[in-house]
């Protein structure tokens, strides 16, 4: 297990992420994703502590709070120290049937923060991260809130999830014109199927020094090696039942079928091809894995011993690659000249 460098921080954190999404069960939703208990619970994090993965991810409204408790609970039970985990947690959907019991005003924040704090049995959440974009709330009330949360001690850092790309830079001067929080990270969907990151949210976290977790990076299940043209080969995703993350079909068989012959030629599964295909990608930080089965976590952590060979990887770029887009394709087209100009200097 490899730790990189969480976004403009000394923080480490592993490549691998322990997501804690199956845990629970509780309401229609989450059901379908994962009715996971406390002993396997337990049994999902010991494992994954064992193979050196440091880092945790939950959330307020998994399992409408359930997840975060059992997280927590496991961990104790488990007679975790605190300062081996790096604990990660979110802030914004639905927690309860009133007008403010959501979004990222600063009254929601609060109320949240001592929430998770307190399913989580912890006294500081170590990356506390906005779960989406919220419309009705000022960013500036959103971020000022957040800064307290971290002047006070009860978050170490703060990230976002699910922004675009104009928002989080709109965050980024704010914080920095009025000696705020910077967030550090951003969680969001990437897959080698479903690349759309790629245009201008990685250049942007590139350019600013933001670290980025990935979450689904089996696109639900896709390319966990179950699913060929022809239909489902084996039983148990959840695609099956939770039909998300959207995905381009077309590309994402072609990327199956690659990825299989390369996973046969290795002897390992479509899935740690999947996986290791995100961890060869230089803008990620960290890979959110989460599992029914220690079989399967076992899977997804022998991904990280999985060594892609130039020819493969640019196989697996082409099959996978975007269709052009505006303005792109006249970034291409038009700065040519000036990355003939870098190229040289280097020579």
């Amino acid at each position: 297990m490899r730790y990189r460098q969480f976004g403009n921080t000394g923080l480490f954190v592993s490549e691998l992420c322990l997501g804690t999404m199956t845990f629970g069960g509780q309401g229609e939703l989450w059901s379908q994703i994962g009715d996971l208990q406390q002993n396997d619970a337990d049994r999902l994090i010991g494992r994954a502590l064992d193979a050196g993965i440091n880092f945790i991810d939950t959330a307020d409204v998994y399992s409408e709070g359930l997840s975060e408790q059992m997280t927590g609970q496991a961990l104790k039970n488990l007679q975790v120290p605190r300062e081996d985990v790096v604990l990660a947690t979110k802030v914004f959907g639905e927690t309860g049937p009133g007008a403010n019991a959501r979004g990222l005003s600063r009254y929601h924040i609060m109320e949240g923060v001592k929430a998770s704090l307190k399913r989580l049995q912890v006294d500081h959440i170590d990356l506390y991260q906005v779960h989406g974009f919220d419309p009705a709330t000022p960013i500036e009330e959103t971020l000022h809130a957040l800064d307290t949360l971290v002047q006070h001690g009860y978050v170490r850092y703060i990230g976002v999830s699910n922004w675009a790309a104009w928002q989080i830079m709109k965050a980024l001067g704010i914080a920095d014109r009025q000696g705020l929080a910077h967030f550090q990270s951003l969680q969001a969907y990437y897959t080698i199927a479903g690349r759309d990151l790629e245009r201008e949210i990685i250049p942007m976290l590139q350019n600013e020094g933001l670290g980025l977790m990935v979450w689904s990076p089996l696109a639900g299940g896709l390319l966990s090696g179950k699913y060929t043209r022809e239909g489902q080969t084996e039983t148990g995703s959840r695609r099956t039942h939770f039909d998300f993350p959207p995905v381009e079909m077309e590309r994402a068989y072609d990327c199956i079928d690659t990825m299989r012959g390369i996973a046969e030629g290795k002897g390992v599964s479509v899935a740690q091809i999947a996986l290791a295909w995100l961890l060869h990608q230089d803008a990620v930080t960290s890979i959110i894995v989460g599992a029914k089965r220690t079989e399967q976590l076992d899977d997804n952590i022998a991904a990280t011993q999985v060594e892609l060979s130039n020819d493969e990887l640019a196989e697996l770029n082409r099959v996978s690659d975007l269709p052009p887009e505006y303005p792109g394709w006249m970034f291409e087209r038009q700065g040519a000249y000036r990355r003939e100009q870098l190229a040289a200097q280097k020579r």
